[in-house]
């Protein structure tokens, strides 16, 4: 059957994440070879409100699968999250001909596509975003770039502290989720893991394993911190006072999202916005796409937002076990 899409919109919305970029080609491409041309709105919803968006051609879009962060620009809108906002944005996308959006983007961004859905503009959602918090995918674009930057950093930070046998406290990014913090926690070896999700206590979480680790010869001790949890000087201040180890706070913050995807996310997202602009011509729409156990999957964007997504709890009890000191 014959799809009815002559002319689609991608934009990138929310924290940008490695990848995006790809996801970006990928949707472009996949158009074309359906016959669709694809507009891209720059700045996220800001864009559609203020018609900010330029055709993108196949040529547009070559060498984008290496480049981090995103050529469309990204922002959060609060103006959107009003009504006169979302209006304007409906008009936006009734006067330049545009059948349907594709977001790139996080939970955030998400409910902004079920928005428009609901005015009638038909939406598909890719998840891009470095916390892995997107209940109905296994995996986010970004996520393993973002880890592998926060790991290499760590690396270096590892062999400072041990020439001077302090303790480090990293804060890794995750303001409501720890998956980023776990992932990077077991990759580096930290003693301790403190998430969002999770609550601690700081005795025998932290100073215990610390101290016998000093008994038994460990002269250092990374301790990683999710951006939600917080108070990562202040931690560092309490560790240092009943432990007598020096002990310094570093946050990774920005670094995290920059830098050029890797092969996974490169790969993923071109998965992604392939199967994003398969899933609009097949007729489905106003859904998420996702990966679970490596297959191409979508869900209602609703259904989605419903979903979800708590620690897997195998990686979180091998981050506990793992942390035991020696």
């Amino acid at each position: 059957m014959e799809h009815k899409y002559r002319r689609i919109a991608v934009l990138t919305s929310g924290g940008d994440a490695p990848g995006m970029n790809a996801a970006i080609r990928a949707v472009v491409r996949t158009a074309y070879a359906n016959g669709i041309a694809t507009l891209g709105v720059k700045r996220g919803y800001n864009g559609l409100i203020n018609n900010d968006m330029h055709e993108l051609t196949v040529s547009d879009v070559t060498g984008l699968t290496g480049m981090g962060g995103t050529v469309l620009f990204t922002a959060r809108s609060e103006e959107f999250q009003t009504d006169a906002g979302l209006s304007r944005a409906v008009k936006s996308c009734e006067y330049m001909g545009i059948d349907a959006v594709v977001v790139i983007g996080g939970d955030g961004s998400f409910r902004g596509a079920l928005d428009l859905s609901r005015y009638g503009i038909p939406t598909i959602g890719i998840p891009g975003t470095i916390d892995n918090d997107i209940s109905c995918t296994n995996y986010t674009i970004g996520f393993d770039t973002a880890a592998n930057t926060a790991i290499d950093a760590i690396d270096k930070l590892r062999d400072t502290m041990q020439s001077h046998e302090r303790c480090s406290v990293v804060e890794v990014m995750g303001r409501k989720a720890g998956h980023l913090a776990v992932y990077v926690g077991i990759a580096t070896g930290a003693i301790a893991i403190l998430v969002p999700e999770r609550p601690y206590d700081i005795e025998t979480d932290i100073i215990e394993k610390i101290q016998n680790g000093k008994m038994h010869g460990r002269t250092h001790n990374i301790v990683i911190v999710a951006e939600g949890v917080g108070m990562c000087r202040e931690l560092a201040q309490e560790i240092e006072a009943k432990t007598r180890m020096e002990t310094r706070e570093t946050i990774l913050g920005h670094i995290q999202r920059g830098g050029k995807p890797n092969a996974r996310d490169r790969v993923t997202a071109s998965r992604l916005g392939r199967h994003a602009v398969e899933v609009l011509v097949s007729g489905r729409v106003n859904r998420v796409v996702g990966i679970q156990e490596g297959d191409m999957r979508d869900y209602d964007i609703a259904e989605a937002l419903d979903m979800e997504k708590g620690l897997q709890e195998t990686m979180y009890e091998t981050s506990r076990i793992l942390s035991l000191s020696d």
